[in-house]
Parts: structure tokens; C-alpha cells; sequence
């Protein structure tokens, strides 16, 4: 199984993911023309790509998922509630499939098992993506880290896990009082501390690889999350670590071996 974030945070998420020919893409909140900008830096043909799996439909994730089915006649899938909500974003699809919430399904060589996550959305999902050999969690825009996640990310070797913001630059920012509290709470977003301690958890077991994701751009910085992880995951050496950024993508990371490609 290889995987890379081709860009997350509050401007545009997108991963891809592959396990032998079958080749998808977790949301796309990038234009057409800048996902496959960067596909092709990472040396994936975008005409390779099996299908478009979606999470739930705040802009951020949904808005180029359309334009990007259409061009490549991509089929697309996502839970009905997610569906109805992002009706104006998503348009006319070349395929449409819904999943249950909960319940397993397959796209080719890849299973795929979404799991409910707190946020504030229809029906926000994670995912648990296995191809037979390694488990790719995938876990964001989540206020907390609820026993289901817990249960469900447990066994990954590698998980794409948000640490959006650090809670005094938030409490000490320009976001406005309201903004704040909908970030801090329950269905918001997940701060450093709290998704570096569930990783320091994770990583005494199958856990290998860790993707911090859509760290915010004014409440968070990239050398804060470093000092922190460094502080919570202190002992774990042999876990891999990277940062997802905004404005390029991840390297492509092959899990077996555990090395970028």
C-alpha cells in the first residue's frame, strides 16, 4: 500500500491511496487542475485513479470533487446525508454509490471501512482503508477522539491524523469568540495535545507511520507540532513521522518497506 497528502488544511484536502491497480483519491477540495498539478509531482497518472471517496461536505474537502469526477469519469462515493449536503458542490456525477456509515465495502483491491467522527457536518466519516497486508487510517476534522475511532484505528500501521491547532494560539488569535468556541468544541477540530497523546497511545502498538494533517495556517505552526511530537512521542523512534502541508504534497510512502518512493 502506497499513500500521499497531496495538500490539507482549511484551503484544500486531498489523499491518495493505492494497493496494487486500485488507485483513489479521499476527498478533493483542490480545482481540477491543481490536483492533477499534484498528481503528476508525484508520478501518478490521473487517468490511473479508480475512484473518489468523500467525508463530508464542507468546501474544504468537496469542492473539486465534481469537476475531477467528470473530467476522468471517476465514480464517486460517499454516505447519503453527505450526499444530500453537498448536492451544490458535487453536480452531476458519472457514478454515484453510497455507503453506509459503519458498514464495510470493497473498490477493487482496496476495503474500505467508514467509521462516524465527531464533527459538524451531516454525517462526517473517517476511514479505514486495508488492502490485505496494512491498514491506513484516516481521521480527520474531528472535535474528539471518541472510543469508536479508538477501536477502529487501533490495528493501523500507518493514520493521516489531524492536529489542527494549539489551544492558547487559538484562545490568543483573531479568531472571532464564536469561531473559537466552534473549533474547541466537541464537533470541531482536534488540537495538537490531544491528537499527539492518541498517537503516543496508538504507536505502543501497530501504529508506524504518522500524518499530522490540516494543521491550521493561523492557529498552529509546523515547529510547534515538531516540539510537541517530540515531547508525546518520546521513546517512539521507530515511528515515522511527517507533516502534511497546504501547498505541496506529501512524498509518495510505500509501507512496505516503510520508505518514500
Amino acid at each position: 500500500m502506497k499513500f500521499s497528502v497531496l495538500g490539507s488544511g482549511s484551503k484544500g484536502n486531498c489523499t491518495l491511496v493505492e494497493s496494487g491497480r486500485t488507485r483513489i483519491l479521499i476527498d478533493n477540495g483542490f480545482s481540477g487542475k491543481e490536483v492533477l498539478r499534484r498528481l503528476q509531482a508525484i508520478g501518478i497518472e490521473a487517468e490511473s485513479l479508480s475512484a473518489l471517496l468523500v467525508t463530508h461536505e464542507h468546501a474544504d474537502h468537496v469542492k473539486g470533487v465534481g469537476v475531477l469526477a467528470r473530467k476522468l469519469q471517476l465514480p464517486v462515493y460517499a454516505n447519503e446525508a453527505t450526499y444530500r449536503a453537498a448536492e451544490l458542490h458535487l453536480g452531476r456525477l458519472p457514478g454515484r454509490y453510497e455507503f453506509a456509515t459503519g458498514e464495510p465495502f470493497a473498490i477493487e483491491e482496496l476495503h474500505i471501512h467508514p467509521f462516524a467522527v465527531s464533527h459538524d457536518s451531516a454525517d462526517p466519516v473517517g476511514f479505514v482503508l486495508d488492502s490485505g497486508e496494512q491498514r491506513l487510517g484516516y481521521c480527520t476534522d474531528t472535535g474528539i477522539i471518541t472510543r469508536l475511532i479508538q477501536h477502529h484505528l487501533r490495528t493501523c500501521q500507518a493514520l493521516i491524523l489531524e492536529a489542527n491547532h494549539d489551544v492558547e494560539m487559538l484562545r490568543q488569535g483573531p479568531y472571532p469568540l464564536p469561531l473559537q468556541q466552534r473549533v474547541l468544541s466537541r464537533q470541531g477540530h482536534l488540537a495538537n495535545i490531544d491528537s499527539l497523546e492518541f498517537a503516543g497511545h496508538l504507536a505502543y502498538g501497530s501504529l508506524r507511520c504518522l500524518v499530522l494533517a490540516h494543521l491550521s495556517e493561523v492557529n498552529n505552526c509546523p515547529e510547534l507540532v515538531v516540539a510537541e511530537a517530540r515531547r508525546l512521542l518520546s521513546g517512539r523512534n521507530e515511528l515515522k513521522l511527517m507533516l502534511a502541508e497546504q501547498g505541496r504534497p506529501c512524498p509518495l510512502t510505500d509501507l512496505n518497506p516503510m520508505v518514500a518512493v
